[in-house]
């Protein structure tokens, strides 16, 4: 991993973490965890999941990235800044070590103006927790800013626009590491057309940043047998991120 890149783990596990009924509470929620990608099905919660961040801020001292997230909120660069409903910038912390990179917004996501918040949302949060972390410690955006009628796939004029956009949130963030979340993120990041079994498996860069690629979670909804091959891909995002073993 690029020297220039520190590890920012939400913290060091303290002495008394070590102590067996930390130990024993610590893998029984492993296990529950587990559920997601080791059960007979996904289960995704009902309802839809509401964040507690407003859209664009994290942590205190977010200054740079809420004033990036103002300057660009109104855009009008491709046609699909007049048919949205909102512009979903992104959420989490603004200096997450750990950056989630997806395609575009969904219906929900749309609606809400927060990244990942539907039924793949869902399906996020879990893998995020199954990391033993949360959302709030890592940063979770789009390479689209805005939905593409019909949730159908980017075409290259939006992409083209809002790569601009990417690049300075994750110039602002300057995360330890990036994972993309399916194809369009991971071919906009890596200026590949590899397809996803190609990619998957090996450590890429980025600016000097290194890069994990997954399948994205709505790939997952549809593919359960692809649960397997994530949760390897999401066991070496966090063994590269601070070297904590899954």
């Amino acid at each position: 991993m690029p020297s220039d890149h520190r590890s920012k783990s939400p913290g060091a596990v303290p002495d008394e973490g070590d102590s067996p009924a930390v130990l024993v509470a610590q893998a029984r929620r492993f296990l529950e965890d587990l559920v997601v990608f080791e059960g007979p099905r996904f289960v995704v919660p009902s309802g839809v999941f509401q964040p507690t961040m407003a859209p664009g801020l994290g942590q205190e001292g977010d200054t740079a990235l809420e004033a990036f997230r103002r300057e660009i909120c109104e855009c009008t660069r491709c046609p699909l800044g007049h048919s949205r409903k909102n512009f979903v910038f992104g959420s989490g912390a603004a200096d997450a070590g750990i950056m989630f990179v997806g395609e575009a917004p969904g219906a929900e996501e749309d609606r809400q103006g927060l990244p990942f918040v539907g039924p793949a949302g869902q399906l996020l949060t879990k893998i995020v927790e199954a990391m033993h972390l949360s959302r709030e410690d890592v940063f979770i955006c789009n390479v689209l800013k805005c939905r593409p009628p019909g949730n159908r796939d980017p075409d290259p004029v939006e992409i083209a626009s809002c790569e601009p956009f990417l690049k300075k949130q994750i110039a602002i963030v300057d995360p330890t590491i990036i994972c993309a979340l399916g194809r369009v993120a991971a071919h906009m990041l890596l200026k590949t057309t590899q397809s996803m079994r190609e990619l998957r498996g090996r450590l890429h860069q980025y600016e000097g940043v290194p890069v994990i690629v997954t399948y994205h979670p709505s790939y997952l909804l549809r593919t359960p047998s692809a649960k397997r091959d994530v949760w390897e891909d999401v066991k070496r995002l966090r063994r590269e991120f601070d070297g904590v073993e899954l």
